[in-house]
């Protein structure tokens, strides 16, 4: 009861028909292209879409189409040549975690409208946090009517545990429950995390306190470190790359934050392309504003010692 219980709130949350529960978001995007789509249908994904997204997508028959990141132009003509297939489904990440941009996602609905398709997203980094009340990049951008499919996880703002869903239109989520093989043949989610989950998403739909100071802690360590004279990646994101370039010193200088007690990671080749070397830091709920100065103190600090700033 409590799973159903979990499933009826994240469908409430999302004002969504139905909502089924997997153990992860990666199985959540395991399970879906495969039920859903055929070899008649054609899926339209964007370059930079999460591995998981790509995985899924390569276990089910449909015709493939990828289009360049956030490029709609691209998306349009793709779209054009896959008129010719029953049912089309464009596939992106609503905010792309290694760079911190969000996915314009007003563009893709009103291409999807012309073009007659379906508009699917993963919200892994976005729910809990994005839009005014922390629904996610739909909200933000104001097109949650226009959105299909959300796929997002519990693993994250919602809980930290494990965990991920899809939610839609129920008779897509009654499918799933027939046919996705990552639901079918796995464990439901421990109980624990079910209970955690469904406590993160009280506090969000009582009050959206959280999701306001996000927004205004994520500005404000993205505004000081731009005025330091760093180059952050990304939009209005609490996903911040500070982005550096080179491998060796993205990893020295992430070892002496740690030094300073501050813990943020060095991101390299084959993580991201090469040439993008970043320290990707996430900005939390729980960080103060004397928590964001410091780390940008400290920052510049290191940014100065080891030439990253004049």
């Amino acid at each position: 009861s409590i799973h159903k219980d979990l499933e009826e709130k994240i469908a409430r949350f999302h004002q969504r028909e139905d909502a089924i529960l997997y153990a992860s978001c990666f199985d959540a995007n395991a399970g879906i292209f495969e039920a859903l789509l055929t070899p008649e249908d054609a899926v339209l994904s964007d370059e930079l879409n999460h591995a998981s997204i790509i995985d899924g997508i390569r276990l089910c028959k449909a015709n493939k189409y990828r289009y360049k990141h956030m490029d709609m132009q691209d998306l349009e003509a793709k779209l054009q040549d896959a008129q010719k297939h029953r049912l089309r489904l464009v596939a992106t990440d609503g905010a792309f975690s290694m760079d911190g941009d969000i996915a314009p996602l007003r563009e893709i609905c009103q291409l999807a409208q012309k073009y007659d398709a379906l508009v699917f997203i993963d919200e892994c980094h976005a729910t809990g946090f994005l839009g005014p009340n922390g629904r996610g990049t739909d909200e933000l951008l104001g097109v949650m009517d226009k959105v299909t499919i959300i796929n997002s996880t519990l693993g994250k703002a919602l809980g930290g545990a494990a965990g991920g869903y899809t939610t839609g239109p129920k008779p897509l989520i009654d499918l799933l429950r027939q046919r996705s093989r990552p639901y079918l043949f796995s464990n439901s989610l421990p109980p624990a995390v079910v209970g955690c989950a469904s406590k993160a998403l009280d506090l969000l739909m009582e009050s959206n306190a959280i999701a306001q100071s996000m927004a205004a802690k994520t500005q404000r360590f993205r505004s000081k470190m731009t005025s330091a004279g760093f180059t952050i990646s990304g939009k209005d994101h609490p996903i911040c790359p500070v982005m550096l370039g080179d491998a060796r010193l993205a990893a020295v200088m992430a070892d002496d934050m740690l030094n300073r007690g501050i813990y943020v990671i060095g991101f390299s080749y084959p993580v991201v392309p090469k040439g993008k070397a970043r320290i990707r830091v996430q900005i939390s709920a729980v960080h103060s504003d004397e928590d964001i100065d410091r780390c940008v103190e400290a920052f510049t600090e290191v940014g100065q010692k080891h030439g990253a700033l004049p």
